[in-house]
């Protein structure tokens, strides 16, 4: 598995928290932000497939929160390269 340098900035954590804390988020959002929040001071854990692909349909999703947004875009900059 590749390794990425990336960690979760404050600002994406301090939304994955809130997010984590909504109880009307979806598991798809919730699940996202866990993996970037887990990565805050981390730099060699990378997202796994599952919590890219939560973070993917949290980002196509029209009624999702910006906050939620933040968090699963920061999850799915930390998944793991595709090999070639």
């Amino acid at each position: 598995m590749a390794r990425k340098s990336e960690v979760t900035s404050k600002r994406a954590a301090t939304a994955a928290s809130k997010v984590l804390q909504n109880p009307n988020t979806s598991k798809a959002a919730k699940s996202a932000a866990g993996s970037a929040l887990s990565q805050r001071k981390a730099p060699v854990k990378v997202s796994s497939a599952k919590a890219a692909t939560a973070a993917s349909k949290t980002l196509s999703s029209s009624s999702t929160s910006k906050k939620a947004k933040t968090s699963a875009g920061s999850a799915l900059t930390q998944k793991p390269d595709k090999k070639k």
